[in-house]
């Protein structure tokens, strides 16, 4: 991986690779995605904290928590969106680079 080339998709044609910039974007997301859902699970256990505490402030407090945690979640969730279309567009660049000069399009057979 520390190549320009991460070919760890398929079987290492061409057109499973994924350049160096594309994968150190979707490195720099899921790095993201992680650090928001470590977040949420300090928020969930704060939550936790305050509902067994029964005291009306921490009850109180727990209003903005879990708005706050479904503004992570919703963010975790854009994340993948993007993450997922920009997974589409370079699959579909490295396709038509391959299909550029090459008539065969082959799929493997499932093992």
């Amino acid at each position: 991986m520390e190549g320009d080339t991460f070919s760890g998709l398929g079987n290492g044609s061409s057109s499973t690779q994924i350049d160096g910039k594309v994968f150190q974007t979707f490195q720099k997301s899921f790095v993201q995605v992680q650090n928001i859902l470590d977040q949420n699970r300090l928020l969930i256990n704060e939550i936790n904290q305050n509902h067994e505490s029964k005291i009306p402030d921490n009850l109180s407090r727990n209003v903005g928590l879990i708005r706050e945690l479904n503004n992570n979640i919703r963010r975790v969730v854009d994340l993948y969106a993007d993450l997922s279309c920009s997974f589409t567009k370079s699959v579909d660049a490295s396709s038509e680079g391959d299909s550029n000069g090459k008539a065969s399009h082959k799929r493997s057979k499932p093992i």
